[in-house]
């Protein structure tokens, strides 16, 4: 069986390794263009087209999925995995495998369709989520289920910490679902009525919300957008806090400890939150300990609260 994959970022690595661990043969790699990174913009390659160089696989890089129609059609490959490649398929592009395209969707669906299902589970306070392998059709993420898998959302977790678990349970699943394919078994199951999630974007932190809803906001927002909240002239990106209990009440806000032995603990419009690792803007990322030892935050300061419109 001949299959091109499709994928992008680190959370593709996994997948695209167990299939070629597997002895498929993998025809080529579709992923995005390369792209400007830091501040020197520096053309840098995908996570997912490093890796396929390493092991030796055509890479095609179109900007436009059509615009390289041809050369997947001369590839005349059975099937197409994807797995977060960032583009919609047109039918055309569907039509070119035989056994279809099967996509490797970071959610239980039909819940979490689109963009962002990692964070925005972490951030809406789901205890779990998981894994989905489905038949690719014209719509975002409807087509018809044939494996899932749950996984558990820890309090300990990050986006990137859940995404490392849920890309092993990915790699584990499409295995799985390619022998199901080869074997031409596999009854699908229709999805139930689902919604879209939201690309994430860098969040203010709203301390008048409960300390859960503010810590799952910096959990699903790191390592990356980030969310941030700004004291005076100083402004920190958070990259983990966890609920704590605290039993000075202040208002939303607050600095009610701010020790390097006790910590950088934050009060909410309910309960309080530690911050354990953060960033202050143009620095290097810290635990809170380290950061307070240069006094910058002291307690009763008070971090600024989104104006709602």
């Amino acid at each position: 069986m001949k299959i091109v994959f499709a994928g992008t970022p680190e959370f593709a690595l996994e997948p695209l390794t167990a299939v070629m661990g597997a002895g498929y043969e993998v025809a080529a790699v579709l992923t995005q263009p390369d792209k400007p990174q830091g501040r020197k913009g520096v053309l840098t390659p995908s996570p997912v087209k490093e890796e396929a160089l390493r092991l030796g696989l055509p890479v095609l890089q179109p900007v436009k999925l059509r615009f390289e129609y041809s050369a997947l059609a001369e590839l005349k490959a059975d099937l197409m995995i994807t797995c977060a490649y960032g583009q919609i398929l047109t039918q055309e592009v569907l039509d070119l495998f035989p056994l279809g395209v099967w996509n490797i969707h970071a959610s239980l669906l039909p819940a979490y369709r689109g963009a962002a299902p990692i964070a925005r589970a972490i951030i809406d306070g789901c205890r779990e989520t998981g894994v989905t392998i489905m038949k690719t059709e014209l719509g975002l993420d409807t087509g018809d289920i044939l494996l899932s898998d749950r996984c558990p959302i820890y309090d300990s977790d990050d986006c990137g910490t859940l995404s490392d678990r849920l890309s092993r349970f990915g790699a584990e699943l499409i295995i799985e679902a390619l022998s199901l394919i080869e074997r031409g078994n596999y009854p699908l199951q229709k999805q139930g009525e689902g919604f879209v999630c939201k690309k994430v974007q860098r969040t203010e932190v709203d301390f008048s919300k409960s300390a859960r809803e503010v810590s799952c906001l910096i959990r699903g927002l790191s390592p990356a957008p980030f969310a941030y909240a700004s004291v005076g002239e100083l402004t920190l990106n958070f990259w983990f806090a966890e609920e704590t209990d605290c039993d000075e009440t202040a208002p939303a806000g607050t600095v009610i400890d701010a020790s390097p032995k006790g910590g950088l603990v934050v009060a909410c419009g309910e309960g309080a939150v530690r911050i354990l690792e953060l960033q202050p803007a143009g620095g290097r990322r810290m635990t809170a300990r380290d950061f307070l030892n240069g006094k910058k935050l002291t307690k009763g300061m008070k971090f600024d609260i989104p104006r709602t419109v």
